[in-house]
This record gives structure tokens, sequence and C-alpha cells, in this order.
């Protein structure tokens, strides 16, 4: 019998460059609930400011479908037990969303369900998971708030801001396709917390303090930032990078956000100003920048030594100089 070709296989490779060609371009519009319980506040405050994107290989991408796909199961399950599973906004007619801060700060629900089991009178919140059989005997065993912070906390934001008192989690091994069920009690004290933290980082002018000051600390080993954050690393050149740039409150339903295509900014994204040009920005011209970007100066490993219209200067760490000419754009020193 003929020998099975070495992975990876052409195909394989052509599938898992598909998930990734379709991936976009790693920047999220606003700071999602699902990550406001990150431990790092820097880290959230560089999701936010675009400063590294979030690049996934194919493999992972199709891992995260998984859970996507998983979704429709687990809804059908629960009817299965006599629940009412609303999974989109009977009067918008897509997914139920929650937004703060003038539409910077945000997520979408999985669902609510009425009729469960447990409480039968009781609207709850909907929260779906996947999970390796690791985090899964973890989550069984110490419970969704001590196991999974951050998916504890997306619920929370989520109930506080529908108004729903509780939560239904539930977790599926993608090992032994066991179930974990839970129900949460909204903690209004906590919910707030978490708002004033992610209101904290999204109007901050400077990044927050690390979580960490060593490199090789667990989560900042892994974290997406740590190029950037521990060794001084490029930052991508959007206008959120940009010292001229401020988030604002959420854009009109229709605004004219002097793009040349016209069109009008979405009313459920937040708005971003630019004080170079004193006008709003949209989504697509944060992410293009202009000819006049400038980095914040805090994302730059250096000592600002000089500064005019359109031009700052960095002594570097090892004695040389830098200049960010806004009339000649580079990407920052690696």
């Amino acid at each position: 019998m003929a020998e099975l070709p070495e992975a990876p296989t052409p195909t394989l490779t052509a599938i898992y460059a598909d998930y990734e060609t379709r991936q976009g371009d790693g920047f999220r519009d606003h700071l999602g609930a699902s990550i406001i319980g990150k431990s790092c506040a820097r880290a959230l405050w560089y999701d936010f400011r675009w400063i590294t994107p979030a690049r996934h290989s194919g493999r992972l991408l199709r891992l995260f479908e998984t859970g996507q796909l998983e979704e429709d199961r687990v809804v059908r399950n629960l009817r299965a037990t006599g629940a009412t599973v609303l999974e989109v906004d009977p009067e918008t007619g897509r997914q139920f969303r929650v937004e703060a801060h003038g539409g910077h700060f945000g997520g979408s629900l999985d669902g609510v369900a009425l009729g469960l089991l447990e409480a039968p009178k009781t609207w709850h919140v909907l929260e779906f998971k996947t999970h390796s059989v690791k985090s899964f005997n973890e989550l069984v065993a110490k419970g969704v708030v001590l196991a999974k912070p951050q998916h504890a906390a997306q619920m929370q934001i989520y109930m506080h801001l529908t108004g729903i008192t509780r939560a239904l989690y539930v977790a599926v091994c993608k090992d032994t396709d066991a179930l974990h069920i839970e129900r949460i009690e909204a903690d209004h004290a906590m919910a707030e917390r978490l708002l004033e933290k992610a209101g904290r980082i999204i109007f901050a002018q400077h990044p927050p303090a690390r979580i960490s000051e060593d490199p090789a600390w667990f989560e900042c080993r892994f974290c997406d930032h740590h190029a950037t954050c521990h060794d001084g690393g490029g930052v991508a050149v959007t206008c959120r990078s940009c010292l001229h740039a401020t988030p604002v409150g959420a854009l009109p339903e229709e605004v004219d956000t002097g793009s040349s295509s016209g069109s009008a900014a979405s009313k459920d994204v937040g708005g971003w100003h630019c004080a170079r040009h004193d006008r709003m920005l949209g989504p697509a011209e944060q992410r293009a920048a202009c000819g006049r970007h400038l980095f914040i100066p805090d994302l730059i490993p250096g000592e600002v030594i000089d500064a005019g219209d359109d031009v700052v200067t960095y002594r570097m760490a090892d004695g040389s100089t830098w200049t960010n000419d806004a009339r000649s754009p580079e990407a920052a020193p690696c």
C-alpha cells in the first residue's frame, strides 16, 4: 500500500489558508464584553487602540468555528427540555446586543431563555462555550467564576445591561462531548466595577501599567501584544495608535465622517475624533490612517527630546535618535 503523504498535504494547507484569508484585519471596533475580564488592563488598552492585530492560524480559526457551530446544537438541546430560547431579538431580527460608554463597549448575547427547568418563570442570559478536556475538568471542579473569570465577567455585563438577573452557562467538552451547566446570579456591584474598568481603558490617554514587568510571566508570554509591550516591537499604523485621535461619544445615526465615499457611520459604533483634522472618523478611515499619523509617544521605546508640528523626535535606549515625521511616516522602530 502506498504511503500517505507527510502532513501538511496541499489540501490541508489550502483549507487552513482559506480560513486565514477570511479572518479580517484582526481589529474589533469596540472593546468587547467577552474580554473585559482580562487581568491585564494594558492588554485591553492595546486591544482597543489596535496596537497589534490579532492574527490566528487556520487551525485555530477552524477551532473557533467549531465553537460557533456547537451553539445551534445547544439551542436544540435546551428547546428539547421545553425551554423557550430566543437567539435573536424579535424587534430587530439580529442578535441581542448590549452597549455602554457611547458604543465603545459592548457585546452580543448567544441568546436568552425562559422556562428552564431550574427556574421556569425567570429569564436567563445564555452563554455557550467549548472547552478542551483539561479546561473542562477544571471548570467542573471549580465552577465558572473561579475557573473562567472572563466568562463570568462577560455574563455579569450581559445581565447588568439587559436587566436580566440570571445567566445559564453551558459548557461543552470538545474531547468527550460532555456538558456542564451552571446558573449564575447577577452581581450588580461586580458589573459596575467592570463597567468602570471598561471606561478607564477606553478613555485613557496613556496605556495602563503592565500586569508584570517580567516578559516571561505566563500571562505575558501568551499575549498578542508581548512584542510591543516588552520588546518595543512594531505598532500598527492606524488612527487609534495616533496621538491626534480620541474616543468620544457614539456617532449620530447619520454623520458625515468626511470620507471620500461619503458613507455614514453606524449609530452603534463609538465615535473617534481627530484633532489634527478636527473631524470625526469612521471605522474604515481609522484603519487606513492618514499621512499625518504620529504615534502615541507611550508606544515608542524612547524618550521624547523634541517635538513640533507633525514631528516628534525620540532618544532610543541605545542612545540613537528616531524621528517620527508625519510628512514621511514609517513603522515604529523595533
